[in-house]
């Protein structure tokens, strides 16, 4: 039903290679250490894989939704945060992507593909789900803009060349008032907070980050005043898509680790593969995980074919069933591994700590139901 073609498949088969042969062997070591692997950022960039939505004018590979989806699904098998620096990498490209001019374009995704890392930077201490509560304001003056305020728990947020960031220019629009720039690391004035202690998803950075009278150049800012709102919505829909993609590996990998423990694993002198409780277990995991993947390739087609009727519902619809699926399948993984589930010796309990995050990062699940109710009866 969704099909690649074969310089798509071939671009899948490396991705396959290198998770199996680079990423796999150190996703523990990532977890463990809580280090940024720069490491995987020059492996991506030296397969194409940093930036891989950006076109082939830039420089990039120019996938489409469909492949960056499988590409997101087949390395969050082996580590979720892993998928994790790729997704916020195209976050932090969107809105250059949907309104840059091609100046902006030329620069700053021609960086990307190189090697340098990107983040995009909305959310703050009271603006999460309520994000028109946004307090950063950007004020115009002769040369460009002045900005003050503050975001948390941006992805990649300490080690960003540069980053989109999301301010108002007219509070009093709400909206219709907000606007969106990008903003270079050496910005003067960008003062970089914490790098959060999270539970999981180690190894990909989530800071804080304060701006006092940072100076931002007319040129730096994407499309017009008060563009910045649809910008985000347009670019949330596919963050939500690409987080779905990587709900879908990781439920895989917890269930391939889960299938292999299961026939090794001897009780009642036979594998517990045999046991039927287990069998309804892997059952329920499988199916809830093959629905998952169907959803989340529907969204990822939905993109590519720009199906704005569909786009809407679809994207939401992914992301919520797909993450509430991770967390299901990694917490009957550890059930299923018992004790030795527990441990740090097998990566479930990995991968169940990780799959928290994916129910409330690019808008949390309860919000994503909202949002699917409100097309629904619109």
């Amino acid at each position: 039903m969704y099909m690649l073609n074969d310089e798509e498949k071939s671009i899948l088969e490396t991705v396959k290679r290198i998770t199996r042969e680079k990423i796999k062997p150190i996703a523990a070591e990532i977890d463990e250490t809580d280090g940024f692997p720069w490491q995987l950022v020059e492996l991506f960039t030296e397969n194409g894989l940093l930036a891989p939505l950006v076109p082939e004018e830039y420089g990039g590979i120019g996938a489409s939704r469909l492949l960056f989806s499988m590409i997101l699904e087949e390395i969050s098998k082996a580590s979720a945060s892993a998928a994790l620096l790729l997704i916020a990498q195209a976050d932090g490209l969107s809105p250059i992507m949907l309104l840059g001019n091609e100046e902006q374009k030329k620069k700053y995704l021609t960086m990307a593909v190189q090697g340098k890392l990107a983040c995009f930077a909305a959310t703050e201490p009271d603006a999460g789900s309520d994000i028109q509560a946004m307090r950063t304001r950007a004020i115009r003056h002769e040369h460009g803009y002045r900005v003050n305020g503050q975001k948390c728990f941006i992805t990649n947020g300490s080690v960003a060349d540069f980053m989109t960031l999301f301010a108002y220019t007219d509070p009093d629009k709400k909206a219709k008032g907000m606007s969106v720039f990008i903003v270079d690391r050496e910005t003067k004035g960008i003062i970089f907070g914490k790098n959060e202690n999270k539970m999981g998803m180690k190894g990909c950075v989530n800071t804080q980050l304060f701006f006092e009278d940072i100076e931002i150049p007319l040129k730096n800012r994407l499309g017009e005043e008060g563009d910045g709102f649809i910008c985000m919505m347009k670019a949330f829909e596919v963050g939500r898509m690409l987080a779905a993609s990587q709900a879908v590996g990781l439920a895989q990998g917890a269930i391939d680790e889960t299938v292999k423990y299961t026939k090794d694993r001897i009780q009642f002198g036979k594998p517990i593969a045999a046991l039927e409780a287990i069998q309804f277990m892997l059952s329920d995991m499988v199916a809830g995980t093959e629905a998952s993947r169907l959803l989340t390739y529907q969204a990822a087609y939905d993109l590519d074919n720009n199906d704005k009727n569909r786009i809407a519902m679809s994207c939401p619809i992914a992301k919520y069933m797909a993450s509430d699926n991770a967390m299901k399948v990694t917490t009957d993984a550890v059930q299923i591994l018992g004790g030795y589930g527990y441990m740090k010796d097998y990566p479930v309990e990995r991968m169940m700590r990780d799959a928290k995050l994916i129910q409330i990062y690019t808008g949390t699940n309860q919000i994503m139901r909202l949002v699917t109710a409100r097309e629904i009866l619109k």
